[in-house]
């Protein structure tokens, strides 16, 4: 069995991973998966796992802040993006398409039909809800409001975001060793500088907006380190800005940058305060790590995350979050317990997947 995934974005960031991990939970079933980026996408996360891809044009229209000139504009490029598609699915001979978030899922769920092949749709924003639930089966992620409907439509089943294998994984002892060989080397090269200090003893909050530092995180974590030098703060994330770094007070913030071993991060934390996304919300809960998810962080996209994870995230708006924060740290034990509760239900996400798509071409 052959599945063709078509992919919204550059191949590097949230939904390519998305894409990455369906195309695994798919192969761990004995599925050929073949992918498909924008010509335009350089594909650095395929590249890097050794992934080859088709070309064929994936036009985008916002995502979750979609506006209607928008959807609009993209859609006069859809319909040539359609008609190259449906070639390349008979040119393939896929069995299947999986058509992932945005115009991944709107262009591949079209031309699938225009190709007469069964398809898939994952939708995670308004256009490819409104889109994909007319033409095929769909499974609604978490940052969709329809995930969060009591009814489903009969075409439509929720899931989890696949997560990465070997997430849970983590070695503490690794990360220590990584936060301490950073400090180690601001050392070295500032020698004279303000270095921040890590403690074994204290515990440690994780600040991060995922792979990309945003403003608001930077914003929020300034603010908390001015009230209190009890815990070790860290923050992952290469800014958007570097702007955004002159929040951060050096002396009292370890600042990772972008990091490739988020596993053994997480071992290390006590607490995780994340952007009320999906993934990294979810990547918490597997890792049973209790979460404060700041909203409004990503171009003002609200998902509440603490409706779908109820006492396990505590969500803040800015202005509320060192509050927020502190009563998370006053009551962990019941938090992280809360966590337990949702582990093995989001870590069988990918798998679920996985059925869903095979179930729909036998």
């Amino acid at each position: 069995m052959k599945a063709l995934l078509f992919i919204t974005g550059r191949g590097m960031g949230g939904d390519a991973m998305n894409a990455l991990n369906i195309a695994r939970s798919l192969e761990a079933c004995g599925v050929q998966c073949e992918l498909v980026l924008d010509p335009n996408a350089p594909g650095l996360l395929f590249k890097k796992y050794g992934y080859t891809w088709h070309k064929s044009s994936i036009p985008q229209a916002g995502g979750s802040a979609f506006t209607k000139s928008k959807a609009i504009k993209a859609g006069f490029k859809a319909v040539k993006a359609v008609i190259a598609g449906a070639r390349l699915i008979k040119k393939t001979k896929a069995d299947i398409v999986v058509g992932i978030i945005g115009g991944g899922a709107v262009v591949g769920c079209l031309a699938a039909k225009l190709a007469r092949v069964p398809a898939v749709g994952m939708i995670d924003t308004p256009l490819d809800t409104k889109v994909c639930t007319k033409l095929n089966k769909c499974i609604v992620l978490p940052e969709a409001q329809l995930f969060k409907s009591k009814v489903l439509p009969a075409n439509v089943e929720r899931s989890f975001f696949p997560l990465t294998p070997g997430l849970t994984q983590g070695d503490k002892e690794k990360g220590l060793a990584k936060i301490k060989e950073h400090i180690a080397n601001l050392k070295a090269e500032n020698p004279n500088g303000e270095i921040p200090n890590f403690d074994e003893n204290k515990k440690t909050l994780l600040f991060s907006s995922g792979s990309s530092l945003f403003e608001l995180t930077a914003k929020g974590l300034a603010n908390f380190s001015k009230v209190t030098d009890d815990y070790n703060l860290i923050l992952i994330g290469s800014p958007l800005e570097d702007s955004y770094l002159d929040y951060i007070d050096k002396s009292k913030v370890i600042n990772l940058g972008y990091i490739d071993w988020i596993r053994d991060l997480y071992a290390c934390t006590d607490l995780a305060i994340l952007t009320d996304d999906g993934v990294m919300i979810q990547e918490a809960m597997a890792c049973e790590l209790p979460a404060v998810a700041l909203t409004r962080v990503k171009y003002g996209r609200y998902h509440n995350m603490e409706s779908i994870f109820p006492g396990a995230v505590i969500e803040a708006d800015f202005d509320e979050l060192n509050d927020k924060i502190f009563y998370a740290l006053d009551n962990l034990d019941k938090i992280q317990e809360k966590t337990s509760y949702y582990n093995k239900e989001v870590l069988v996400a990918g798998e679920k997947i996985a059925n869903i798509v095979i179930g729909e071409k036998k």
